[in-house]
């Protein structure tokens, strides 16, 4: 990939994702943005409801990245521990913002609801930190340093991802090519990893399926360098026998 391009990681914070109680459905979305942005995600980890835990990956993570961005555990209840993590990581305290705690009071009162201390717990964000929206937006991404502080909801994720994208820099646009084969994958294999040798800015992947009727493994490749994209599938191309090809 081109210098030109950030890295990204991604922690998926929450008991209930690795109990396997709650589908985790946010990383797609992300990494699709991320990767229309020209922002190159190479990590992604998930972790536990716990502070010590939370804390020690968001140093790390935010450290050996360009941008962190975390989803889950910023709710009001007992178990959303992300944002006092993100401040032992950061070495730094938690502040309860007065005009969005005044935001959440309207909004409730609106519905009947008297708000509890814990309703008050949205409003809070990381000393030194900032809040991200656009217009139209009900609640902001809370952003400090490089970190991205997003919600596990997956309808208000997606929501918050819309602003996120306006912001982040663009790097060098990713292209991709891609190749339908009825191959086997292991006959392709030498073949795959030679290109990758002969093509080292060029990230190439197989994909096999079952039971598809159009083809049996997709070969894909992808890189910020248009032209060796397109010359590392041609090679593929070329060097396959043409009734593989789907």
């Amino acid at each position: 990939m081109s210098d030109s391009n950030q890295s990204a990681a991604v922690l998926l914070i929450g008991n209930e994702l690795l109990s396997g109680k709650i589908q985790e459905a946010n990383l797609q979305p992300l990494a699709r943005l991320l990767y229309q942005r020209g922002i190159r995600l190479s990590r992604v980890e998930m972790c536990l409801d716990g502070v010590d835990t939370i804390a020690e990956a968001v140093g790390r993570l935010r450290a050996s990245h360009d941008l962190l961005f975390t989803s889950g555990g910023i709710g009001p209840t007992h178990d959303d521990m992300t944002l006092e993590a993100i401040a032992k990581a950061l070495g730094r305290e938690v502040y309860r913002d007065e005009a969005l705690a005044e935001k959440i009071r309207l909004r409730l009162e609106e519905k009947g609801i008297t708000p509890t201390d814990d309703h008050y717990r949205l409003a809070d964000h990381v000393v030194g930190g900032r809040f991200l929206s656009r217009e139209g937006q009900r609640w902001p991404t809370l952003v400090v340093e490089n970190i991205y502080i997003m919600p596990g909801v997956p309808q208000v994720f997606r929501l918050m991802l819309e602003a996120i994208g306006d912001e982040l820099a663009t790097g060098s646009a990713f292209f991709t090519e891609e190749v339908r084969t009825w191959c086997d994958e292991g006959t392709i294999a030498d073949e795959l990893k030679a290109l990758e040798e002969a093509f080292p800015g060029v990230m190439i992947g197989s994909y096999p399926v079952w039971g598809n009727e159009e083809y049996r493994v997709k070969v894909t490749f992808d890189g910020s360098d248009e032209a060796a994209v397109k010359r590392a599938r041609d090679r593929f191309v070329a060097e396959l026998d043409p009734e593989k090809l789907a």
